[in-house]
């Protein structure tokens, strides 16, 4: 596990660096997001380092999802949705009035709890975002496709059959399509809101495995409800409760000494 992150970032400290040996990625600066009148997260400052992996936990409710989608603005599509507060990404304010969004989506990627492929065949739907952007070069688009693929591990599975609908893989492999799929427009965040809660438990295995792998050329934000699964695969773990960052530290020290008693009720088992 990676450790000398800061918990979360009191708002007098909120100029100062994680440790030299972790870059810092994403800042939140006391960000609270609402649904009409109704506030679904609670000014929530936290710092996430590049190339790590950080588990978003808490009980249904609590706002992790919310979150997860703040930081490349997919709450935007929401009607109702007022957001307060920062998201830097690389220095750079996700929520000026100034970002192109459609740049901000590049950048920060998204995989859903759900495989949703597209209905066309395995390499139109890797190849559709660098096409969308304006890519038109079969090699290219080729090479970008096979990179893809071979990254979210499913490459050798698929080689042969390219050209076969998408939707006639199992619900691992079009998970790690929809994976592909969202690599392959170069991202440097990859956002993953519960995405083996559908799965069965070898295509979990196989999800967490390529997370792990991810995480060496990726940062990696994941909603998950599964507390075995978080203390698996992430350097860091963050915990909610009604909306509010209550803790966030190495996942060993989470799991094995946390600072907080609600953190502690979570993770035993007398709550959630």
């Amino acid at each position: 596990m990676v450790s000398g992150i800061p918990a979360v970032v009191p708002r007098e400290r909120l100029a100062s660096e994680v440790s030299d040996a972790h870059r810092e990625k994403i800042r939140v600066v006391d960000l609270s997001v609402f649904y009409g009148q109704n506030p679904a997260v609670k000014h929530v400052s936290i710092t996430i380092p590049e190339k790590s992996v950080v588990a978003i936990i808490g009980p249904s409710g609590c706002g992790k999802s919310t979150f997860l989608r703040s930081l490349n603005r997919m709450n935007d599509l929401i009607p109702g949705v007022r957001v307060e507060g920062q998201v830097l990404i690389d220095g750079f304010d996700a929520y000026s009035p100034d970002t192109d969004v459609v740049e901000l989506r590049k950048r920060v990627g998204m995989v859903w709890q759900r495989p949703n492929p597209f209905p066309k065949s395995i390499w139109e739907n890797v190849a559709f975002g660098p096409k969308c952007l304006g890519m038109k070069d079969k090699a290219k688009l080729d090479r970008i496709v096979e990179k893809s693929l071979k990254e979210a591990a499913l490459w050798d599975e698929v080689r042969n059959r390219l050209n076969s609908p998408a939707l006639a893989l199992s619900g691992g492999q079009q998970q790690r399509l929809c994976i592909a799929r969202a690599l392959a427009v170069n991202p440097s965040v990859l956002l993953m809101d519960e995405p083996a809660a559908s799965l069965d438990p070898i295509s979990t295995t196989k999800v967490e495995d390529l997370i792990s792998s991810l995480s060496k050329k990726y940062t990696v934000v994941i909603v998950t409800h599964n507390m075995q699964q978080a203390a698996r695969i992430s350097d860091f773990t963050a915990f909610f409760l009604s909306g509010s960052l209550i803790e966030y530290d190495a996942t060993e020290k989470i799991f094995t000494k946390p600072s907080r008693k609600e953190t502690e009720d979570y993770i035993t088992g007398r709550f959630g």
